[in-house]
């Protein structure tokens, strides 16, 4: 049977992150991955990703300019980037070029669908998968020192290998993919702007969007309510935003985590990223820049494994994420039980953010990926500002 250093499962952000940070290490990679599977996406990426993880600016599609707010009394705040800019890819595209890096660095990459993990007689992880990425393939065999999991929201290696990963809070969401209109036709869209509607027509506790692509557009919403017509709310959307008439190409919906898994590994041989370790941002649901963190988090700590031969190491993963975004996560997810429970609090939640101090610290920690603490005095009048709308004494 062949033998890999690691197994790879999932090519998304992840998975192929992991893939060519341990494949670049020397180490005999394998990357596993179902063919043509692209969940749900607004696309966003801060230009932090394009310097940290040696993205060419060319693999853009888009670069967006402001984004705007709008309330469900029909508020608009427009909220400009500044110097820099949000940067915007296609999933699919995106997605095979950080495969093809990985397998440029040495990784090598079947097209395979993940069925189990065994464990030969000396107790070391035998990967089961079905070969053609589908159910119903030809079962093979892969011997693995270690498994790096990033098979998705309902990673089907978590919920072998790691206690709790069946337990993990989910918002739906679904999108569709359609042609971006000429000019003559926009009414509320634009080519540079990232819309994120906060109203419960749309989404009851989430958000819908619509984000541009280049020569194409994202139109979707995510929830946490079961039963709520989400296509239904997305051809609403696009009737208000003058996408009604324009062609459809493709209609996706998945579920993604806004919970970060407790524990990320078995404490033998196996660690999860990405979706499958549930670091996707709550409140903005933002998930690529920290997939690809979680994965080359996954990479180090599998390396630090194979070279102390302690699978203590794996804890490594986890901790060294939490230490960096957790505060984040934690802000954020707090943002999110507050003001995304009706439309009352979305109003006021708009509100706030016509505040040039919000925006500013907003877009400040988006870019450079951690809460900025460089100045107090805006911090204060945020703070203030939040209480005077939580109490009721400023008008939303």
């Amino acid at each position: 049977m062949e033998r890999f250093d690691v197994v790879v499962v999932g090519g998304g952000p992840a998975g192929a992150t992991a893939a060519h940070e341990m494949a670049k290490r020397g180490r005999r990679t394998l990357l596993l991955d179902k063919a043509g599977r692209v969940k749900p996406c607004g696309g966003a990426v801060p230009p932090q990703l394009l310097v940290d993880f040696d993205v060419p600016r060319s693999v853009l599609v888009a670069e967006i300019d402001c984004a705007r707010v709008i309330s469900p009394r029909g508020r608009n705040v427009d909220i400009p980037v500044g110097d820099g800019f949000v940067g915007m890819v296609d999933r699919g595209r995106f997605d095979e070029w950080l495969r093809a890096r990985a397998v440029d660095f040495g990784a090598e990459r079947r097209t395979g669908y993940f069925d189990r993990i065994e464990r030969a007689a000396d107790g070391s992880a035998v990967v089961v998968y079905r070969e053609g990425g589908s159910r119903s393939g030809a079962e093979a065999r892969v011997g693995a020192r270690f498994v790096i999991g990033a098979d998705g929201a309902l990673s089907a290696v978590a919920r072998q290998e790691i206690p709790g990963a069946d337990r993990v809070k989910h918002v739906f969401a679904y999108h569709e993919i359609v042609e971006a209109p000429a000019e003559a036709v926009q009414a509320a869209y634009g080519k540079a702007r990232c819309d994120v509607y906060y109203e419960g027509t749309y989404s009851p506790d989430f958000y819908a969007w619509v984000f541009p692509h280049g020569g194409v557009a994202s139109v979707g919403t995510g929830t946490f309510q079961k039963g709520f017509d989400m296509r239904g709310a997305i051809a609403e959307l696009r009737q208000r935003t003058g996408l009604a008439d324009v062609k459809t190409l493709k209609r996706e919906g998945a579920p993604i985590p806004l919970t970060p898994l407790r524990r990320w590994d078995n404490g033998r041989d196996v660690v999860v990223a990405g979706d499958a370790a549930g670091i996707v941002a709550p409140a903005s649901g933002e998930g690529i820049f920290y997939a690809m963190t979680g994965g080359r988090r996954a990479a180090e700590a599998v390396e630090l494994a194979i070279r102390t031969g302690s699978a203590r190491a794996l804890r490594s993963a986890r901790r060294r994420f939490m230490w960096e975004h957790g505060q984040v996560f934690m802000v954020l997810n707090v943002m999110q039980s507050f003001w995304y429970r009706n439309d009352d609090r979305r109003e006021r939640f708009v509100a706030i953010c016509e505040d040039r101090d919000v925006q500013q610290l907003t877009f400040d920690g988006y870019m450079r990926k951690k809460l900025v603490r460089a100045r107090p005095m805006s911090h204060l009048r945020i703070f203030l500002k939040n209480w005077a709308h939580l109490s009721g004494l400023a008008s939303a």
